[in-house]
């Protein structure tokens, strides 16, 4: 579990692609959309805009931005999306598999680009070399590693024979949690699955899954869960109850484990697109990247509130112990 590569990122580093392939119109304001579940104030999006001055887009300057923010109105996703294209933006980033649906339904001209669990087999994209259509962006392998993140609770706690997924309803389908399902009971344990439609619903699912005897709690995949991760963290500390999460840096800001790669990096690659795009590339010269880099991050500090014993043999195959 120590860091490895698993695939090559798809279209090469950040310093092969051709950025100054046109310079910013003088005068001209770049119109960015965003349709995410989660807030613009959301800190994980620094990397995203501060990668985008990096590279000259700043807000106020020659960049406007015009934000949707579903998570507390999911319902409203394909309300928000058709306003952004009345907006007139230049370019839509979709954060998450829903947000580019839901946009690709709305428009088929404007470019969108996002970040995918698998943007293939989603029907995002049909190619990740060269897409066809108007959306490129990330494929993060999220739900290979939700049944990873499921081995290695297991191995974390130990003596499990109940344990529980907290899934975005929107994001995880059905077929991908049979599959954890059986691999939990492959391993003599129960698991079981709490899917909900919005953050309102995270303290109950919570609270359900450790009332269902519960002794550890998987936290799937999801923008929607990640943009609620804080909630997530203070009620699984409350009720001292184990989880694991999609991205590392959880493990950083107080989470029990996490494992995946580095979300701040996906963001700077996601600005990357977004300014390709914005200089006049076509959406089928900016090949789907894919993560070549995946950490595994123990909090004992975490795991001594929640009254764990974290064996040795587990935690030297950590990237990064927090004591």
């Amino acid at each position: 579990m120590r860091r490895r590569t698993f695939i090559t990122l798809i279209g090469g580093s950040a310093a092969a692609w051709p950025l100054i392939v046109r310079a910013q119109e003088a005068g001209r304001t770049y119109r960015l959309g965003v349709l995410a579940p989660f807030s613009r104030e959301e800190p994980a999006s620094l990397p995203f805009f501060n990668e985008l001055r990096r590279l000259g887009f700043t807000e106020g300057r020659n960049l406007a931005i015009y934000y949707r923010d579903f998570g507390p109105h999911v319902d409203l996703i394909s309300e928000y999306a058709e306003e952004l294209v009345k907006d007139r933006v230049d370019v839509i980033w979709g954060a998450g598999g829903a947000a580019m649906h839901a946009t690709q339904h709305a428009t088929k001209t404007i470019p969108i680009f996002g970040m995918a669990d698998d943007m293939v087999g989603e029907g995002l994209v049909d190619s990740l070399g060269r897409p066809s259509g108007n959306t490129t962006g990330l494929s993060i392998f999220a739900g290979e590693l939700d049944g990873k993140r499921q081995e290695i609770l297991i191995e974390a706690v130990g003596g499990l024979r109940q344990m529980a997924a907290l899934a975005d309803g929107n994001a995880t389908p059905v077929a991908k949690l049979d599959a954890l399902r059986e691999a939990a009971r492959a391993r003599n344990i129960e698991l079981s699955i709490h899917r909900i439609a919005g953050g309102g619903e995270i303290a109950a699912a919570i609270d359900m899954a450790q009332a269902s005897g519960a002794a550890a709690l998987n936290v799937l995949a999801s923008p929607m869960l990640f943009g609620n991760r804080q909630l997530i963290m203070d009620r699984v500390a409350a009720l001292r109850l184990p989880a694991i999460y999609q991205w590392p840096d959880t493990a950083e800001e107080g989470g029990f484990v996490a494992y995946g790669p580095r979300f701040a990096k996906l963001y700077e690659l996601l600005a990357q697109q977004a300014v390709k795009l914005f200089r006049g590339i076509k959406v089928a010269d900016i090949p789907v990247e894919q993560p070549t880099k995946f950490e595994l991050v123990i909090n004992l500090k975490t795991a001594k509130a929640l009254g764990l014993t974290i064996a040795e043999s587990f935690l030297v195959n950590a990237d990064r112990v927090i004591e």
